[in-house]
C-alpha cells in the first residue's frame, strides 16, 4: 500500500504553480552534460522523467536529444510544463502520479527524477522504476540540498524566534547543514534511500549554486516550500511577512539561499 499522506504533501506545489516556476532554482547545464556522459544518453534516447513539475529539467533533457515522457501528478504544474515545452515535439507531459502511471509496457533508456523522488512511495516506486528502465539502462536522482557556510549570515539564524512564535516546537525548524557535511554524503542514493538491490552503485556529482533574494522574494520562495505550505494559511502568511521584514531590517534586504545541487546516477541491476 502507498502512503496517501506522502502523495498529498507532494502535491502542495500544485497550489502555487506560477510562483513555483518563478522562484525555484534551476539545474546547471554541467549537470546534464555529466548525466549524458555517465549514462550514455543523447540523440535518440528515451527518458521517463518522474515529477517534472513545471518542466525545469525537462527542457534540458530534451536539449540532449532525448525523447522525454514527463510524468507529473499536479494538473496545474503539468499545464505549465505543457505550455513551456509545447515547442518541443520530443516531449510528452502525462498527468499522473508515478505510482499510478500506466507505462503501456514501454521501457526507457533512463529514468530521471529531479527534486521529486522523495514524494514517491519507495515500496512502489523502486520496483516500478526497475520495470520501466531497460536491462542496461540508468536511473538518475537530481536535487537541491539547502546548505550554509560557516560565518555567513543566514536566514534561519536571523529568524529563529519568529519561527518559534508562529509554529512553536516544529521539529523541522533549524539551521541547514554545513556545505562540507553534505558533501560527505557522497555514496549511495542519499541518506535513508535504499533501492533494495534493484539499482547498482552510484556516481555522485555536486554543483554549488546560490540564489539571492530581497525580503519579499525570500518569502515568495518559502511560499513554495512544503515545510511552510503545511502550516495553516494565516499563520504561514504572518510568519512569512515577519521573515521578509527581518531580512529587510537585519540583513540589508539581501539574503542568500545556498544549495549543493546533486546528481546521483546508477545502472539498473539485472
Amino acid at each position: 500500500m502507498g502512503d496517501p499522506g506522502r502523495h498529498r504533501l507532494g502535491c502542495v506545489f500544485n497550489e502555487v504553480p506560477e510562483l513555483y516556476d518563478r522562484v525555484r532554482p534551476h539545474y546547471p547545464d554541467e549537470l546534464f552534460a555529466d548525466l549524458a556522459s555517465i549514462a550514455g544518453i543523447g540523440d535518440g534516447s528515451c527518458v521517463v522523467e518522474v515529477g517534472c513539475g513545471t518542466g525545469q529539467a525537462t527542457g534540458s533533457l530534451a536539449a540532449l536529444g532525448c525523447s522525454v515522457t514527463a510524468v507529473e501528478p499536479g494538473p496545474a504544474m503539468a499545464a505549465i510544463a505543457r505550455q513551456r515545452l509545447a515547442h518541443l515535439p520530443s516531449v510528452d507531459v502525462e498527468n499522473s502520479s508515478f505510482e499510478q502511471w500506466d507505462d503501456h509496457g514501454r521501457t526507457f533508456d533512463a529514468l530521471v527524477a529531479a527534486s521529486s523522488w522523495h514524494w514517491v512511495e519507495p515500496s512502489l516506486g523502486w520496483p516500478k522504476a526497475h520495470k520501466v528502465v531497460r536491462a542496461d539502462g540508468w536511473m538518475a536522482l537530481v536535487g537541491h540540498v539547502v546548505v550554509r557556510r560557516s560565518g555567513e549570515p543566514e536566514m534561519y539564524a536571523e529568524t529563529a524566534d519568529l519561527h518559534q512564535q508562529c509554529s512553536p516546537g516544529n521539529p523541522d525548524w533549524g539551521h541547514p547543514p554545513l556545505e562540507d557535511e553534505v558533501r560527505a554524503t557522497d555514496s549511495g542514493w542519499g541518506p535513508d534511500i535504499d533501492p533494495g538491490g534493484l539499482f547498482g552503485e552510484t556516481v555522485v556529482r555536486w554543483y554549488p549554486t546560490v540564489q539571492w533574494f530581497d525580503g519579499d522574494g525570500f518569502a515568495d520562495l518559502l511560499r513554495t516550500n512544503s515545510l511552510y505550505r503545511r502550516i495553516e494559511a494565516r499563520t504561514r502568511e504572518r510568519l512569512l511577512e515577519a521573515i521578509a521584514e527581518r531580512i529587510r531590517t537585519r540583513m540589508d534586504d539581501r539574503a542568500a539561499r545556498r544549495y549543493l545541487t546533486v546528481l546521483r546516477v546508477g545502472q539498473r541491476a539485472t
